[in-house]
């Protein structure tokens, strides 16, 4: 039986910046154009936390079953260690998408946008069948293309639309810089699990692309932020202040350039995560005080 640990671990912390930050960045996007409203702000991030917990118990689960993580590199993993029943990790994984999707409700309900019903829908079915179901699309290398859309344009248009009903271009910059951040940290995973990955059958961008061209990608998804902001700087000077993220940004990239494999690539999602993190809360931040 696995440990309360374990299945914390499950939840593979690490990747929930991932889910904070657009939220984040939507609402101070909102905050600019005085769309703000904290309750409607916290209900978007327990939908965008609880989505991103299930979709780690759904991979979990089906990479487990499938024999994917069989001989994993990575964190730990519930199924594929044989810690925890799969059906119990199935059930874990459905109970989370279920908070998101009661969480998503109440917040449609307060703000009266009905036809985010169908937004929601989508997010969901998104979560499990990426590598749930028969035909999983993080299998058929489109993982990728989903993480930059779901965590960049879904995550923070999608809050600061509900929240405001409007889409601006300081919103648009940051869905792109979200959406960079966490394909980032995806491209770096994948990269490291490209040897298991090939030998399990999954195909993602990286065994597409091959070595050398995912650490290319890598570096030019991790650089694209930083010219976002200093876009955004043009607009609201404060907002440069997102540089602060800069500094963990090259530790991951340096370990990317200098051709990393295997564990020595674990801290590179670590540290892509956490420039997400404090690019996710500066820059708003400034868009609050700017």
């Amino acid at each position: 039986m696995a440990t309360v640990a374990q299945w914390v671990s499950g939840t593979r912390p690490r990747t929930l910046p991932n889910s904070i930050a657009p939220v984040l960045v939507g609402a101070g996007a909102a905050h600019h154009i005085d769309g703000f409203n904290l309750t409607w702000s916290l209900l978007a991030l327990a939908v965008s936390v609880a989505l991103q917990i299930g979709v780690n118990y759904a991979n979990d689960y089906s990479d487990g079953i499938r024999g994917t993580d069989a001989n994993r590199v990575g964190p730990f993993r519930l199924v594929g260690s044989g810690a925890a029943n799969p059906k119990a990790v199935r059930a874990a994984a459905f109970a989370a998408l279920g908070v998101a999707a009661l969480a998503g409700l109440v917040l449609i309900v307060l703000s009266g946008r009905y036809w985010m019903v169908l937004f929601g829908a989508v997010c969901i079915a998104a979560a499990w069948f990426y590598t749930g179901g028969r035909k999983p699309y993080g299998y058929s290398g489109l993982g990728e293309l989903a993480v930059f859309v779901f965590f960049g344009p879904a995550a923070v248009l999608g809050t600061l639309y509900v929240l405001t009903g409007e889409i601006t271009g300081i919103g648009i910059g940051g869905a792109i810089a979200m959406g960079s951040f966490s394909t980032g940290v995806m491209i770096a995973n994948s990269l490291r699990d490209i040897p298991t990955d090939v030998q399990a059958g999954k195909r993602t961008l990286a065994t597409t692309l091959g070595d050398k061209d995912s650490r290319r990608l890598y570096l030019a998804l991790v650089a694209i932020p930083f010219l976002i902001t200093l876009a955004i700087g043009l607009r609201v000077p404060l907002a440069l202040i997102g540089f602060l993220a800069l500094p963990l940004a090259i530790l991951g990239a340096r370990r990317v350039a200098k051709g990393s494999k295997g564990r020595d690539l674990i801290p590179v999602l670590r540290d892509t995560g956490l420039a997400m993190l404090i690019w996710g809360i500066t820059v708003p931040a400034a868009l609050v005080l700017g």
